[in-house]
């Protein structure tokens, strides 16, 4: 457990050291399109976040593989090398969609590629656990045709819910987090070697996205980016392929009785896992449900509109803050639901958990205008909208009175012609980089 530790801590510490600089190099490369319809933030924001994620994931890789006990992984398995090389290549194909828009077809072969690319080094499916059968063997176009649906799935319903500042890094943190306890559990506790190599990819994918929160969170500074929700959906899919398709539940037998018993005691999670339905529960349902309305209305299902869940939250009134931590909170109830129910599946106590959060989570949504207020000696843990409101202490003659802490500061105006960039400045003189690049894409 301390390697693992060790290998998220520099993983997130490499993340969040590089996305200052790489958020300078975005505004100079130009990496910051303009405000679109469907977009919620209101400034131009620069993207390419993913380029911080990505050295992130090597880090995380390079430091695991000098360890005495996870260099084992690298030793014993052809998995890890295999991540590698799918991530670069659809980080690579992200960072020229963050630049210069490429189409969607283009984008979706790529995912593809970068799916075959994996399998073709052993990062694949070979068998599945079903429930009242058993453990099936499955062929190799079988194989590879499921983990490439898999990657495909798994990329772009993560790719879908990237529409508020923080939401993909979080929920895919909150998923990565239940994937780990899951498969650290198969490992240490079953014994099972396999387990390990979707046990460190969890792992590396939490410090990529706990490294890259703090730069995204509202109103945030810099976006991921394709090149970095891309990256992050197809490590998370590399993590359930490797422990759906690679671990035996054979291997389970000498603790549930038989092969069939072992495949119950692991339905609750292994199937979830397969199909994505558990660990990335909301992002696939926003997946689905955007398909079926872009079809039903005449377009592509590529098509990009307002009509996500997050974007349902919004108008209905619930705030940018809050409508994140409403889908952190649903994310976290199925994903840890599930890893409870995977853990002890005869205990009604955890229905009854599951069943009363999911009252309160539904409460949440039928009240988008209620803020709750903190007590007062709590109130300098929290953001200043949920303080208490003051009155505002007379203050000398001619001095301007104190703004309440709820309050929002007045923004200060912009010159015209400069455009302005969301978050701190990040370069000196902005205006004069802006109106050249302005200047160099009107010739």
């Amino acid at each position: 457990m301390r390697e693992y530790l060790l290998t998220l801590c520099v993983t997130a510490a490499v993340t969040y050291l590089l996305t200052g600089p790489v958020r300078k190099f975005a505004i100079v490369a130009g990496a910051m399109p303009e405000i679109r319809a469907r977009d919620v933030h209101r400034e131009p924001t620069p993207r390419l976040g993913g380029i911080a994620m990505f050295f992130g994931l090597c880090a995380g890789l390079l430091v695991a593989a000098h360890l005495a006990n996870l260099s084992e992984v690298f030793e014993t398995s052809n998995e890890p090398r295999a991540l590698l090389s799918g991530a670069a290549l659809i980080w690579l194909i992200g960072v020229l969609d963050d630049k210069f828009e490429i189409d969607a077809l283009i984008k979706l072969g790529a995912q593809m590629i970068a799916a075959g690319v994996m399998v073709m080094q052993g990062l694949t499916i070979l068998w599945l656990p079903i429930p009242g059968v058993g453990n099936v063997a499955l062929t190799q176009w079988q194989g590879t045709l499921l983990t490439v649906a898999l990657v495909v799935i798994t990329i772009n319903a993560v790719n879908f819910v990237d529409g508020l500042d923080g939401l993909a890094a979080g929920m895919v943190c909150i998923a990565s987090a239940a994937f780990f306890l899951y498969a650290y559990r198969v490992w240490v506790s079953y014994g099972i070697e396999a387990a390990a190599p979707a046990t460190l990819f969890s792992a590396i994918l939490m410090g990529m996205c706990l490294g890259f929160l703090p730069h995204n969170m509202h109103p945030a500074r810099i976006f991921m980016g394709d090149s970095g929700s891309m990256l992050i959906g197809l490590v998370l899919a590399a993590g359930a392929i490797s422990i759906t398709g690679q671990v035996d539940p054979d291997a389970l037998k000498l603790f549930a009785g038989s092969e069939k018993a072992a495949v119950h005691q692991t339905v609750p999670v292994y199937i979830p896992l397969l199909l994505p339905l558990t660990i990335i529960a909301i992002p696939a349902a926003d997946l689905i449900l955007a398909i079926v309305r872009r079809t039903w209305r005449g377009q592509s299902p590529f098509a990009a509109d307002r009509g996500h869940l997050h974007h349902r939250l919004l108008e209905i009134g619930h705030s940018h803050s809050r409508a994140v931590l409403i889908m952190y909170f649903w994310s976290a109830l199925i994903a840890f639901g599930a890893l409870a129910y995977s853990v002890n599946s005869a205990s009604m106590w955890i229905v009854l958990g599951v069943v009363v959060l999911s009252a309160i989570g539904l409460i949440l949504l039928l009240l988008p205008r209620f803020t709750p207020r903190t007590p007062r000696w709590a109130e300098h843990f929290v953001p200043p909208r949920y303080r208490r409101r003051r009155e505002a202490e007379p203050l000398a003659d001619g001095a301007p009175e104190a703004a309440e802490p709820g309050s929002q500061e007045p923004r200060t105006p912009v010159a015209a012609g400069v455009r302005p960039v969301n978050g701190a400045t990040a370069l000196g003189a902005r205006s004069h980089v802006l109106d050249r690049g302005k200047a160099e894409s009107s010739r």
